[in-house]
């Protein structure tokens, strides 16, 4: 038994103007395709919908009519449970109206005089194909909390604005709350919805008075694509007054990065940039602003460029590790005592590269494991190596970043490092920044007796920039402290520095460990630290970073003065 083919009745498309000459142009581009009805002003538009709304796919509305305006319709259209979710393209030639009618939620708009027939029927298309079970994807996804547009509705729009109105020089906005998640944990998550809403609202209100789109992009991020400015510092201060008046006791800090209109730019891209911007001012309370610009651009593509050469600098040997003489200065003359690990990069075509240009960059993204990882290796095999050539025992020091301290497998590794070249725990020594000891004490407490049980040497690298607390030092095993070349640059000529490096030396006498002071550059900075009982000196006074051949030659001094 055969059944017989069901035949599909053609999509249902509303066109609505009030010039007869459009409606006809229309009705020809679209009756092949679709079954057209029309409307002539705005009050008979809304009578078809009504009556269609089971069967209607589309309604293309002309904005400028009598009796009832397109604009009217929209609104009638969204505040009317059973035919909002209708999509709506806006036939229109002013621009402005264009952009205002999407924000007031229609799918698209056409511009006049009508595109070519191919191009009506693509859009026409399209948009159906979005509105599938009578409901606009994209249109009707606001976000809940700020009624901001979602993610995708907002992308979706920007890229027809930036391709359709290339005349329109639209801004991207990155705006942020700073530690939004503590706002939270303080103050209760009611609290930070409130802060969300009422900091969506003022957005609304300000793309109310300028035209522009705003999307809440995730958590506390928000987007604004909007013509181009100058006030922007103006704006960030209106959004923060906004924010500072829901709690006055309450501390809510934003922040702001602009990608300003460029000809060749796509909006996603834009807001990649836009982002970064912002991302660049975390938790920087004196400049919560900051405007893409070229040489933004060019570091960016420069930091592209490292992350991509990475992993084949450290397979090719490009890294290389230099190493710095710590000295102790008990003696007459200074003896070497040991070196600090550090690396360069021999860049095949940007040259030799400071750890400046990608130590900080790799921190950020969680690369820096890799250059840990061979500075660890490099040192250890260098150590064996100076041990077995001239029976002299030079311990280095090599860094332990935040990221290494996560890593599972560290104790392990650093382990298998000493036993497979034959060295002592005592030959490599570990330092760990003084802002990591704050930041994850407990987890460090824990590393560090256990690498310290294994006869590792830990040094608190950097002591004195201001994070640790007495207490927490006390209470942290290390075996020396490295005081921040910071209070080293001025004791010459400044009291106050001079005061500040002897309580540094007064507390390290009191948990009986010995003093490095880095950055010693002259012979009066080294005679103040005598003087004061520092025990050991590192600087270009006594030698810059060397490569190994060159700082053999210190070894082999050294050992010349020890004959003698």
């Amino acid at each position: 038994m055969f059944k017989s083919k069901q035949i599909q009745r053609p999509q249902l498309v509303l066109v609505v103007d009030d010039q007869e000459i459009n409606r006809d142009v229309l009705g020809v581009i679209l009756n092949d395709t679709y079954e057209v009805i029309y409307a002539c002003n705005g009050q008979e538009a809304l009578d078809q919908i009504r009556a269609h709304k089971d069967d209607l796919s589309l309604v293309m509305l002309d904005l400028i009519m009598p009796v009832m305006n397109g604009f009217e319709v929209i609104e009638s259209m969204r505040a009317d449970e059973e035919i909002k979710d209708i999509p709506v393209i806006v036939l229109t030639a002013e621009k402005d109206a264009e952009l205002k009618a999407l924000q007031m939620g229609a799918a698209d708009f056409i511009t006049k005089p009508f595109d070519i027939d191919e191009v009506v029927l693509a859009r026409v298309g399209r948009i159906i194909e979005l509105c599938e079970g009578r409901r606009l994807i994209s249109a009707a996804e606001h976000d809940h909390l700020t009624m901001l547009y979602n993610k995708s509705f907002f992308f979706e729009y920007a890229n027809r604005l930036y391709h359709y109105h290339p005349d329109l020089h639209f801004d991207a906005i990155a705006l942020n709350i700073e530690q939004f998640h503590s706002v939270n944990a303080l103050n209760g998550r009611d609290f930070g919805d409130d802060v969300l809403r009422i900091l969506g609202n003022e957005i609304r209100a300000f793309l109310a008075e300028t035209n522009g789109i705003a999307s809440r992009f995730e958590a506390d991020h928000f987007d604004i694509y909007c013509k181009h400015r100058e006030d922007y510092e103006e704006l960030l201060k209106r959004f923060q007054q906004k924010v500072n008046s829901i709690a006055p006791n309450v501390s809510i800090r934003l922040r702001m990065g602009v990608k300003p209109w460029s000809e060749d730019t796509e909006p996603l891209i834009m807001f990649d940039c836009a982002r970064a911007a912002c991302n660049m001012v975390r938790g920087d309370y004196q400049k919560p602003l900051v405007v893409y610009d070229d040489d933004m651009r060019a570091r960016e593509l420069l930091d592209r460029r490292l992350v991509n050469d990475l992993r084949t600098a450290a397979e090719k040997k490009q890294l290389q590790v230099y190493y710095q003489p710590k000295y102790n200065i008990n003696y007459d003359p200074p003896k070497l005592s040991s070196a600090e690990a550090l690396i360069r990069w021999e860049h095949p075509e940007l040259g030799l590269l400071s750890p400046g240009m990608f130590i900080p960059l790799f921190e950020r993204n969680g690369l820096i494991g890799i250059i840990d990882d061979f500075v660890w290796h490099e040192s250890a095999r260098q150590a064996a190596y100076w041990n077995n050539k001239y029976n002299f025992t030079i311990p280095i020091s090599v860094n332990i970043s935040r990221t290494d301290m996560f890593d599972t497998t560290l104790v392990e590794k650093l382990k298998e490092l000493v036993e497979d070249n034959h060295l002592d725990y005592s030959n490599i020594k570990l330092e760990i920044t003084e802002s990591a000891y704050t930041e994850d004490s407990k987890l460090l407490l824990g590393l560090i007796k256990e690498l310290r049980g294994l006869g590792f040497e830990i040094e608190m690298d950097d002591f004195g920039s201001g994070y640790s607390s007495l207490n927490m030092l006390s209470s942290m095993p290390i075996d020396v402290l490295k005081m921040d070349m910071n209070f080293i640059r001025n004791i010459e000529t400044s009291e106050t520095d001079r005061h500040l490096v002897q309580v540094v030396l007064d507390i390290a006498k009191y948990l009986n460990v010995p003093v490095v002071a880095e950055g010693v550059e002259t012979e009066r900075q080294l005679e103040i630290l005598k003087d004061a009982h520092c025990d050991l000196v590192q600087g270009y006074y006594f030698s810059r970073p060397l490569p190994p051949d060159e700082f053999e030659k210190l070894i082999e001094k050294e050992i010349e003065t020890e004959r003698n």
